[in-house]
């Protein structure tokens, strides 16, 4: 597991993260979610800033607390999909392998909060053999994706150990890495981590999870650079959220910072229905308009796909803005301008 060293409430209260007045009221929310910064992070926030834009997904706030009706503990329906322990296999040639139930840090806008948390472990050694003989046993998956919890938070032997099993079964050809580690706790991709996921003869793809530009610190780029640089290609998923990347500015230096550093934006997702995360939701109409303002005017490159995970268990759903018009006789450019399309002779 991950030896970096966390801080939760008392250690924010003691970096003047937050104020020792409200560390007994927090601490109603950390008996019921998991609260963990790593320094990485804390460093990065200004104190001085109550709108902080880091702290702000990873300090607690009092509004968790308040639930609206339409939230619920299992938002994306991961639990309708499990047929054993750690599996979700949702859409027919992938799984979820959910290794671990930790984090390095704790989100506070978390889809999972509900299933997280220090002190939860992951799969037994009997789960997680159970695990992988469901993936050798149905031959339509293709891609066996690593989540969690954050699954680089194992160490280098395990993720090792790991990756053999998955590589010795013939129709996964696909590993996928889904995790925060690279920016919350660049430290941790070593040389050995990185040999460790570089699994034989399968194509290994690292989806890194990232909000705000500032969080891509030089030590944050240097990780991910030595990932890329190993022949592991990474791709980013953000989540759009109130006050930290709302904006078509943040989000569009987001998304050419992740170029830049060789990452593919991936998915922007909507946020999910998770209980006490309502402050922290936009609507779908004001992410439409981001994704309009940041196409033309970004690259392609820059261009995620603005996804929302339906509520249910009934799958990812692309709900960017449509640019046909008219039943489809006219498509509108990034200026907004209209145009015939059949071109009219």
């Amino acid at each position: 597991m991950i030896n970096t060293t966390k801080l939760g409430l008392a250690g924010l209260c003691e970096g003047a993260l937050l104020p020792d007045a409200r560390l007994a009221e927090l601490e109603k929310i950390a008996a019921r979610y998991a609260v963990a910064i790593t320094p990485a992070m804390a460093d990065l926030i200004d104190p001085s800033d109550p709108h902080d834009p880091i702290a702000r997904q990873f300090v607690p706030d009092i509004r968790e607390l308040e639930t609206s009706p339409q939230e619920r503990g299992d938002p994306i329906g991961d639990n309708a999909h499990s047929p054993i322990e750690g599996i979700v296999h949702r859409y027919p040639d992938r799984v979820l392998l959910k290794a671990v139930n930790a984090c390095a840090v704790y989100c506070r806008f978390c889809f999972r909060r509900e299933m997280v948390g220090p002190g939860r472990g992951g799969l037994s050694p009997a789960a997680l053999a159970a695990a992988v003989d469901y993936i050798r046993d149905n031959p339509q998956i293709w891609e066996v994706i690593l989540s969690g919890g954050d699954p680089l938070i194992l160490s280098a032997r395990r993720l090792k150990d790991l990756a053999a099993r998955l590589t010795a079964i013939g129709h996964v050809k696909v590993i996928r890495i889904h995790t925060r580690v690279p920016v919350v706790a660049p430290e941790r991709i070593s040389a050995a981590l990185v040999r460790a996921l570089r699994a034989q003869n399968k194509a290994t793809f690292v989806v890194v999870h990232i909000n705000h530009p500032r969080e891509l610190t030089a030590e944050a780029r240097a990780a991910c650079a030595r990932l890329v640089d190993a022949g592991i290609p990474m791709l980013s998923q953000s989540v759009l959220l109130r006050g930290v990347n709302d904006d078509v500015e943040t989000l569009g230096a987001l998304m050419r910072a992740l170029v830049e550093c060789r990452i593919k934006p991936y998915y922007l997702h909507h946020a999910d229905l998770a209980p006490g995360t309502a402050h922290l939701r936009t609507t779908i109409a004001e992410g439409q308009a981001l994704m309009r303002a940041l196409r033309g005017h970004y690259s392609g490159l820059c261009q995620p796909g603005y996804v929302l995970d339906i509520p249910g268990g009934h799958g990812k759903s692309p709900i960017g803005p449509s640019y046909l018009c008219d039943d489809g006789k006219l498509v509108e450019d990034f200026n907004g301008r209209r145009h015939c399309y059949p071109p009219e002779p």
